[in-house]
């Protein structure tokens, strides 16, 4: 699944996690594949299927 970086950045901007979201802006790709990135995503307690509401095809 490929989601949106701004949809991930948004997402922790939300919670208050600004350090996290400018980590997330400044090293991940405009598209994040869920599959290449699950893994910080899961560190980030994000979980793609919340998000794919708001994903790119």
């Amino acid at each position: 699944m490929i989601i949106r970086k701004a949809v991930v950045i948004a997402a922790l901007r939300e919670r208050g996690q600004q350090a996290r979201a400018d980590f997330v802006d400044r090293e991940l790709p405009e598209r994040i594949d869920s599959t290449e990135h699950g893994g910080l995503l899961a560190m980030l307690h994000l979980d793609p299927a919340t998000l794919s509401d708001e994903t790119s095809p």
